[in-house]
């Protein structure tokens, strides 16, 4: 069978200090398959769109505000984590300048700035436990890792960098 992913970006958006991270708590919507867990800003990539161009659509639909500069931090395969077991495969970024000001909410929940420190303290899902550490390190090379699903659990976690 092929392998016809779905590909998304995920951004982590720092304060011009780099302390803080702009996370989302998925709060507003009961239906929601991320509810009560804080995640990054991002989205499935449109097919006219490079990633890229993705990765800034989605943090202006989401918070509001223009990236400047970002950086690639990794990709991750993620078989079978959709809701209906689809798998998704996803570019992972860091967004360190932009312009205007963050919004305080939108249609899947409230924005808040949050220390990087305390990021381990958050409901997430339990695999972003084990990829974010890669995000925020200060490696510079891009990490690439696989981490199935089943069911709505992580299976296991692997990655390389080179």
């Amino acid at each position: 069978m092929p392998y016809t992913p779905i590909v998304a970006t995920l951004g982590y958006v720092l304060s011009p200090d780099g302390r803080r991270v702009l996370m989302i708590h998925r709060n507003a919507r009961p239906d929601d398959l991320h509810l009560g867990k804080y995640n990054g800003l991002g989205g499935k990539l449109d097919p006219h769109e490079d990633v890229l161009a993705g990765m800034r659509r989605e943090i202006r639909e989401e918070a509001g505000i223009e990236c400047t500069q970002m950086q690639l931090r990794g990709t991750i395969n993620w078989p079978g984590f959709g809701k209906h077991g689809e798998d998704w495969l996803g570019f992972i970024f860091t967004v360190t300048r932009f312009e205007g000001t963050p919004l305080q909410t939108n249609p899947e929940g409230a924005l808040e700035w949050v220390d990087v420190a305390r990021l381990h303290e958050l409901p997430m899902w339990e695999g972003d436990r084990h990829f974010l550490p890669l995000v925020f390190d200060g490696d510079l090379r891009p990490f690439h890792g696989v981490m199935p699903y089943r069911e709505g659990r992580m299976q296991s976690w692997s990655y390389s960098r080179m």
